[in-house]
């Protein structure tokens, strides 16, 4: 489904940047059509190649289907600002990530970078769907209570954020209030944050 916006927007860079990188957005407006298990096994690997200190691939992902036996629960685990939008994508995900690693000796230690690595494997994700047609929306709007709870996330796993996949849809699917907003977003400009040599606040 192509959807047609009243005036387009339009993102730009001055730099040889991939375009996937300024057409990849997060709308709210789905169409609710099904996802395929290969597309969505093949979004997951993409996830799964993510870069990891010491190789350690932190990350979990928990997903249901649109419709499925688990969809009520999961949607249930958002607040319900975004269960209201999020009804509608073809599949929610819920993203851990361990924040302890063993060593060869079994020995359990603090793994640092266990949100950090996450986020690599959320953005390959994100540029897979993309790329089958798909759009992504990641979001902290949730009860962190509830979902690892009714997910059964254990304690050493930090719940970090939940995705909404699927197939966008005109604006006019979402209330009123949240139609101005679907757009893409803009970003800070290069200078802002990344600097030669020391920090700069």
């Amino acid at each position: 489904m192509s959807v047609q916006f009243a005036n387009p927007p339009v993102r730009t860079t001055d730099t040889a940047l991939d375009p996937i990188f300024l057409e990849r957005w997060s709308p709210r407006a789905f169409d609710g059509s099904p996802i395929s298990q290969a597309d969505l096994r093949t979004i997951l690997d993409a996830a799964r190649w993510a870069p990891s200190a010491f190789n350690y691939q932190p990350w979990r992902f928990l997903y249901s289907l649109n419709g499925d036996e688990h969809w009520e629960e999961f949607l249930s685990a958002l607040i319900p600002f975004n269960q209201g939008w999020a009804k509608n994508a073809s599949a929610l995900l819920f993203i851990a990530s361990d924040t302890r690693s063993a060593g060869p000796d079994g020995v359990e230690t603090p793994l640092h970078s266990h949100s950090f690595d996450t986020g690599a494997a959320w953005a390959q994700l994100a540029l897979q769907s993309h790329k089958l047609g798909y759009h992504t929306h990641g979001m902290t709007g949730i009860d962190f209570d509830r979902a690892r709870d009714v997910l059964g996330v254990p304690e050493r796993f930090r719940i970090e954020a939940a995705i909404a996949i699927g197939r966008i849809a005109p604006p006019s699917v979402l209330p009123e209030g949240l139609r101005g907003g679907e757009v893409p977003s803009g970003r800070k400009p290069l200078e802002e944050i990344a600097f030669p040599g020391k920090f700069i606040a």
